[in-house]
């Protein structure tokens, strides 16, 4: 076998390149495009495959392949197809930077929160300002506060709920149904939840109005 244009024939290795000869460069056109064109065919028939195929001449000459018989539809779909790819991308790369955001977001609420309780327990207050420190010293007293409130309603509540037991005790006993040692144990504990003794003694001298047993949501 012969070569021309610096391309071996036969059997041996083509050298990619260039012809510079315009007739040979021609013929070679012609070859390689039509075992193109039948490629896309047999890929198109084997494969069950959509393939669309444009090729232009050095001279400016189209020459197309379209098993759907419409190349123009293959290249819409390839646009959608490429559209969908960049927006399933934008969309994970917006997702990402969201979720990056809220993680930080968070990172910052949970350190704050845990300054916050270091300063509540007396800890790290050298970096506080006077103000903060003011602001601190406002919280535990309002805290403070309401844990005495609470403290105070619990009592009440106890005292009130005590007291019924007793003149229930009282009345058993004027029934005759208690002794005098449980009415003497009920009365000693009376006296060890800090209730004035006289209140129990005498015996309805101790009762007054019940305050208004409160409760706490």
């Amino acid at each position: 076998m012969s070569s021309c244009g610096g391309i071996a024939m036969g059997r041996g290795k083509i050298e990619i390149k260039r012809i510079e000869n315009t007739t040979n460069r021609q013929v070679t056109f012609c070859k390689r495009r039509n075992g193109l064109l039948k490629k896309a065919y047999e890929l198109s028939v084997l494969c069950d495959a959509e393939v669309a195929l444009i090729v232009f001449s050095s001279r400016g000459r189209l020459y197309e392949y379209s098993n759907n018989n419409s190349i123009k539809s293959t290249i819409e779909r390839y646009k959608k197809a490429s559209s969908d790819s960049a927006n399933t991308s934008s969309i994970t790369e917006i997702n990402a930077q969201y979720y990056q955001q809220e993680s930080a977001k968070l990172r910052q609420q949970i350190q704050m929160l845990q300054n916050s309780n270091r300063n509540l327990m007396g800890d790290s207050l050298s970096s506080l300002t006077v103000k903060e420190l003011k602001q601190l010293e406002n919280r535990l007293e309002r805290g403070i506060t309401r844990i005495r409130s609470k403290k105070e309603i619990e009592l009440e509540n106890e005292s009130v709920c005590i007291r019924t037991k007793i003149a229930d005790v009282e009345r058993l006993q004027q029934a005759n149904m208690v002794t005098g040692a449980e009415l003497n144990a009920i009365h000693a504990l009376a006296s060890r939840n800090f209730f004035n003794p006289q209140m129990i003694e005498g015996g309805n001298s101790y009762s007054q109005p019940d305050k208004k047993i409160l409760h706490l949501g």
